[in-house]
């Protein structure tokens, strides 16, 4: 599920604590834009702390690296021998070739950390939106890809104007268009005024509007509103009922196969978890 993803910054343990109770359906640590220069080692640390805490979370962990032209991505890495980590976002990414070197790293450590470590570039600039579908396919870990909006409109000398999208509106209308084509999903950008759940809400419903999956966050009371937005889908409801009659015998009683092909695809016990949520959320 990608309805939301919420940047948590990585510099605060106090912050990172309290999202332990977060109902959004990614928590990413950030050490990007959230962190001052001189503070980067010590979030990392930090990070690496709550990793080694996961059971105390109820939902996936993400981190944010900082962006492959930093020159800091594998140093950022380093926390993927962490066990808990579920996936990175990668920031202001321009083209294929950056997300294949990061997976290159990414490869190194997922074995150590014992599980698959999925993806999600984070599209910024005009170079990443002319690029967007490449960045999409570059590599199998990729599950999704972001729309940040307001670096966009930075890379592009245009100011940010709630009442006027036509600055972004190319670029917001092709990513998901490009993510589809790729086969993965495609979140949002944030919506900057954390008091205006009206907006929120409005912004929330254009995207959805455009086929994105969900929405970035930056605050613990923008996720509710995104919610109620982006409820499943006919399609994702088609999927999960699907998905939960090819495995729920083997998943609830222990007996049968513990993988099967549907549509095409391998689904197993972690496709089962995501089809009982997609349901669970219809039914609440």
């Amino acid at each position: 599920m990608y309805r939301s993803l919420i940047f948590v910054p990585g510099n605060s343990r106090r912050f990172i604590d309290k999202a332990k109770s977060l109902d959004a359906d990614i928590i990413c640590f950030d050490l990007e834009d959230s962190v001052p220069a001189n503070e980067k080692g010590a979030a990392r640390q930090i990070i690496a702390d709550a990793l080694d805490a996961k059971k105390d979370y109820a939902k996936p962990l993400y981190v944010r690296t900082n962006s492959p032209d930093s020159g800091m991505v594998e140093d950022d890495l380093a926390v993927l021998e962490k066990g808990g980590i579920d996936g990175i976002v990668v920031p202001k990414v321009n083209d294929a070739d950056e997300i294949k070197q990061v997976a290159k790293i990414v490869g190194r450590f997922q074995a150590s950390a014992g599980r698959r470590i999925s993806i999600i570039p984070s599209i910024e600039t005009a170079r990443g939106v002319v690029n967007a579908y490449e960045i999409a396919s570059a590599d199998a870990r990729v599950e999704a890809v972001v729309f940040g909006v307001f670096d966009f409109l930075y890379d592009m000398k245009l100011d940010y104007d709630e009442g006027d999208a036509s600055g972004y509106a190319y670029a917001r209308s092709k990513i998901p268009v490009d993510a589809r084509a790729a086969g993965v999903a495609a979140i949002d950008g944030i919506w900057q005024k954390i008091d205006d759940i009206e907006g929120l809400a409005r912004d929330a419903e254009i995207a959805r509007r455009l086929e994105y999956s969900g929405k970035s966050l930056i605050h613990p009371g923008q996720i509710a509103p995104v919610h109620r937005v982006f409820r499943p889908s006919r399609n994702q409801l088609d999927w999960a009922r699907k998905v939960v009659q090819a495995l729920g015998e083997a998943n609830e009683k222990g007996t049968g196969r513990g993988a099967v092909r549907l549509d095409g695809k391998m689904i197993d016990a972690v496709h089962y978890k995501q089809a009982k949520a997609i349901l669970e959320q219809d039914s609440g």
